[in-house]
């Protein structure tokens, strides 16, 4: 008789968990390192760097950042319905397995990019970013009944140090494999480059087999809920009930100033924090002539750093408050960024990527809490919360969109850079409108 997984199991939340430890390679490997450092080196051998994609000629750097805008704008504008179709249809895992295979499909299927398919490699980039944006959409509502409120902070958690330690072990062998290419017998850097892409995507789909399996066996039985109103549930499962939830919290927060406010800042400067985050290895290939290896050492020296930065800035926010913590963040992102305007060196970029992996981890967890408390009472947290993952996407969308305009317009990245500030500039002074502070002096969860 197959076991049977009911809320609050200890073996399902592990395994549930391993989703996180499977597709966080993604992030880390496509996204961040290996990826972006590739695809920048093999399309400036071609036609100094500029490409042609969908018959017009883009700026290589430029067209990979409207790429990233692309995906996310995508899941942006789907992730509300997917949402209500899997809840109206009972099945977020058949939606959570297409989406997770399409996007392990995908980065496999960048083995094959070598520079002059670019339009080949874009797709595939594009749908490797929203296989795994959409699995992650289904992955987060199964948190909410996989386990009781009061430990789904706790589960969280666990599963983002399982990704975030899944990630820098496969990063960690595919660097070895191109560090150390002759020993593995490739010719040069190219093809272990391209074999991390097939790795990705056989850890991806392999790993989360083990939730799958789980979630597979689990039976889910919904609380009793008496506050949910006919015509709520009605909402609730109905193909676009996702959008008509966002259009409520809209609505409603011309009566919450302070969130309201808060989010206007979160969009400015998470706009620029991510666009820092998918980008800062482009600029030190472009702008640096930084090597691959010491590119990818320098997201290790990020990620690592980013630990012990998160653990720092929640006891910042847990002394003095979430918003004087959050916009100490804000003035150390702006230091980082007129830093990077000046630098013009590998060891002056280190102590930069230092200083970002320190800000870093601590401006999205302090982010993510600072909401959750400016968030008025109320039972509908979901659609407040969808509201804030769709405010999050579209900032990512904006930034990257900005910059790849910029350079462009511009053709240099550090004016782009430029732009960031400002945005951060906009983001610290729509912050300073929230005074609420007294009310946010709690600890960081």
């Amino acid at each position: 008789m197959s076991k049977v997984f009911l809320r609050n199991d200890s073996k399902l939340i592990n395994r549930w968990a391993m989703y996180d430890w499977a597709n966080s390679v993604y992030s880390l490997t496509i996204a961040t390192a290996i990826f972006p450092i590739y695809y920048i080196s093999v399309t400036s051998a071609i036609n100094n760097g500029t490409v042609s994609f969908i018959g017009r000629e883009y700026v290589n750097n430029a067209l990979y950042s409207y790429a990233l805008s692309f995906s996310f704008l995508i899941v942006a504008f789907i992730s509300p319905l997917l949402s209500s179709i899997a809840d109206f249809k009972g099945n977020k895992l058949s939606f959570m397995q297409f989406f997770c295979y399409l996007g392990a499909g995908s980065c496999a299927a960048l083995f094959w990019f070598t520079g002059e398919n670019v339009t080949f490699g874009i797709f595939f980039f594009v749908l490797a970013s929203i296989g795994f944006a959409g699995s992650i959409v289904y992955y987060n509502a199964f948190l909410k009944e996989i386990v009781d409120e009061r430990e789904q902070d706790r589960v969280s958690a666990k599963g983002f140090a399982w990704g975030y330690a899944g990630s820098v072990i496969l990063l960690i062998v595919n660097l070895e494999m191109i560090l150390f290419y002759d020993s593995f017998g490739f010719a040069n850097e190219s093809v272990p480059s391209r074999l991390s892409f097939v790795m990705v995507g056989i850890w991806w789909a392999g790993f989360a087999q083990i939730p799958f399996y789980a979630l597979r066996r689990f039976k889910y039985i919904p609380p009793v809920s008496d506050d949910i109103s006919p015509e709520k549930k009605l909402t609730m499962n109905s193909f676009f009930g996702g959008y008509h939830e966002l259009r409520k919290v809209w609505f409603q927060l011309r009566h919450y100033k302070s969130l309201k406010y808060y989010l206007l800042a979160f969009f400015f400067y998470n706009s620029a924090v991510q666009t820092v985050m998918y980008l800062a290895t482009i600029f030190g290939t472009e702008e640096l002539k930084l090597g691959q290896t010491k590119l990818i050492i320098t997201v290790l020296i990020i990620q690592l750093v980013a630990i012990a930065g998160a653990g720092l800035f929640s006891r910042l926010s847990a002394k003095y408050g979430n918003i004087r913590s959050l916009t100490v963040a804000i003035l150390i992102w702006i230091l980082i960024c007129i830093a990077a305007y000046l630098t013009n060196n590998e060891y002056q970029f280190y102590a930069i990527a230092f200083a970002v992996g320190m800000v870093m981890g601590g401006i999205q967890s302090i982010s993510r809490s600072t909401y959750s408390k400016l968030v008025p009472p109320t039972k509908d947290t979901a659609s407040f919360f969808s509201f804030y993952d769709v405010t999050e996407k579209m900032a990512t969308v904006f930034g990257t969109a900005i910059y790849g305009l910029v350079l462009e317009l511009t053709g240099n990245m550090r004016n782009c850079i430029l732009v960031l500030i400002l945005f951060f500039i906009v983001g610290l002074i729509l912050l300073s409108t929230i005074r609420r502070e007294k009310a946010l002096r709690a600890t960081v969860v």
